[in-house]
């Protein structure tokens, strides 16, 4: 069985900045313009029905506004009409109005369990669209940055099953064929067992394929199913479309087309509570082996062969147990019996007495250690230094422990740490995985044509990491750091939606309503600061700036791009220009 590699983050210290001194609030004004939409977005409310967290994570903090990374500041959003609705911006002074690209066939009001419509821009010439009632379209769109050639088709249009909405796709071509690979997310609800919320996420990975030769159509080729009990904060197919890298708190595992998330859990579960195969029992002098025995079992089926440091066991020809024992023993003075209720009885003396051997053969865990109650005594007495029933007895000797109460609410985010997978695309299994307990914050795509970077928590800092399919030695890249943006983000207890420009020169979040909050990267200043406390001149500072937006209305959607940010409101688009230049 191959075990996952585990990999750990390996921070650029280069790109730390121990003496980051906070960011200080600047009140200069940010251009801000507002667009009034021809119809309302598409918002889908949670029903009564959709009641735990991860309904709430998956659809309730939906994102409804879509950035076009392979377009600078090109955004999109569906409205009530079933448009695709684009916006793409030269000139902020001379804005157009958001213009239809393309229409939903089907009415979106018809179906009752019906989820937010969901689209993601797999290339620059291809879009994966869902109508949130359980249908993938993939549409060509010619190169949309170019109005002569741009043109929206649909080239595949199938109903796969219950409602979902779209996390990632990619565009693979080669001589061959073509192929779109997806990631559809859906909350299904548990039929048999009622544990817990009584719902489980489905993670689907389907790729759709057209020869190149053939004039057919395009056809699903490909469906493979992850099943958990959190909703992944990242999932994206890598490039070459050979592997998925998941960041959740849960974990996310394969199964079979058909089988039920239950009994694949209770084979893991059964697997893991087996009946073991030996039970076995230690005095300071003496172990004690008891084995059950298959019915009508004689002394003629049982070979041992005990050696000072090695035991064999062999029942009625089949190996039962061999390998090397932990300690040594008295070979010689060991015997064996068949005891009465069909069990085997092995005594084994110990060489060095007094040893507590915490395993009987080394690398075997198939035994169960049985420990009496004196035993357990005898162990908590040598333990008993360890522990105390006062906080700190002896305050001079020693170092003041760490007490809880001094933590601040912000810093305690048991539920929001995360692990971190790859899975192989062909056998469907973990080949690397990173334990580490970061808070997962936000996501963006730096360079379309790699995976999107994720954002963690470091201590108080914000790190972007860049995956890398092809490195399998060092798969995520330490490319950017927000100082002290974990630490600050925390505080922000009404937070939406979390960005960050692709270049890194700012990061940005929103409350429900109208505030959003502006943190940028540490600039040179224009004129001269000192700190007074240091005596020492101050040459850089990192701003903060807050827009706050003239509506009533909740924050639907959130873009950043390296110039602008666009807020989604039901009923308005705001720019808010952050940087000036490129």
């Amino acid at each position: 069985m191959e075990v996952a590699a585990n990999c750990s983050l390996r921070v650029k210290r280069p790109l730390l900045d121990p003496r980051f001194e906070g960011y200080k609030l600047s009140l200069e004004p940010l251009p801000c313009y507002q667009l009034e939409l021809d119809a309302a977005v598409a918002e889908v409310k949670l029903r009564d029905d959709q009641y735990t967290l991860e309904h709430m994570h998956a659809f309730g903090m939906y994102n409804y506004l879509h950035c076009d990374s392979w377009y600078q500041d090109s955004v999109y959003y569906i409205d009530t009409l079933g448009r695709i609705m684009n916006l793409t911006v030269m000139l902020d002074t001379a804005l157009g109005k958001p213009r239809e690209v393309f229409r939903l066939p089907t009415d979106l009001t018809a179906c009752d369990n019906r989820l937010c419509a969901s689209i993601h821009f797999s290339s620059s010439t291809w879009v994966t669209l869902s109508d949130g009632t359980g249908r993938l379209y993939v549409i060509g769109t010619g190169e949309r940055g170019n109005s002569a050639s741009e043109k929206w088709e649909i080239m595949f249009n199938e109903e796969l099953g219950d409602p979902f909405i779209i996390i990632h796709s990619i565009s693979l071509l080669n001589a061959e064929e073509h192929s779109i690979a997806t990631l559809l997310l859906r909350i299904e609800k548990e039929e048999l067992d009622m544990k817990g919320s009584g719902f489980y996420v489905s993670l689907e990975w389907v790729t759709i394929s057209k020869k190149n030769q053939d004039n057919k159509k395009y056809e699903i080729i490909k469906r493979d199913i992850l099943r958990g009990k959190s909703v992944p904060h990242y999932a994206a197919i890598e490039p070459d479309g050979n592997g998925l890298m998941i960041v959740s708190y849960k974990s996310l595992t394969f199964v079979q087309a058909g089988q039920d998330l239950e009994e694949n859990m209770d084979e893991d579960i059964s697997e893991k509570i087996k009946e073991p195969l030996y039970y076995w029992q230690q005095t300071e002098d003496d172990l004690t082996v008891t084995i059950r025995l298959p019915e009508d079992s004689t002394k003629e089926d049982i070979q041992i062969q005990f050696l000072p440091d090695h035991i064999n066991i062999v029942l009625k020809d089949h190996q039962f147990l061999e390998g090397k024992l932990y300690s040594s023993i008295d070979h010689e003075s060991s015997t064996w019996i068949i005891k009465e209720s069909n069990s085997l009885e092995i005594s084994l003396i110990k060489k060095n007495e007094g040893l507590t051997w915490p395993e009987l053969v080394i690398g075997d865990k198939q035994g169960e250690l049985i420990r009496d109650s004196a035993q357990c005594a005898a162990i908590a007495e040598r333990l008993m230094h360890l522990t105390s029933e006062e906080l700190n007895p002896n305050p001079d000797k020693e170092k003041p422990p760490c007490n809880a109460q001094e933590l601040e609410e912000c810093d305690i985010f048991f539920e929001e740490s995360s692990s971190l997978c790859r899975f192989d695309g062909n056998t469907l299994k973990t080949t690397h995985v990173n334990l580490g307990s970061n808070q997962y914050l936000f996501s963006v795509i730096v360079d379309p044509k790699e995976m999107p970077c994720f954002c963690l928590r470091h201590d108080v800092d914000a790190l972007l990491w860049q995956p890398h399919s092809s490195k399998q030695d060092d798969m995520w890249e330490h490319i950017a750091t927000f100082n002290a943006l974990g630490y600050v983000q925390a505080s922000k207890r009404d937070k939406k939606f979390f960005a960050c420009a692709p270049n890194y020169s700012y990061a940005a979040l929103c409350e429900c309503l109208r505030r959003v909050f502006i943190y940028r990267q540490p600039a040179p200043m224009s004129t001269v600061l000192y700190n007074r406390k240091e005596g020492r001149q101050v040459g850089q500072v990192a701003k903060q700036q807050v827009a706050s937006l003239e509506t009533n209305d909740p924050i639907l959607g959130f873009q950043a791009t390296n110039e602008r940010l666009f807020v989604l409101t039901t009923k308005n688009l705001f720019l808010i220009k952050v940087n000036t230049e490129n």
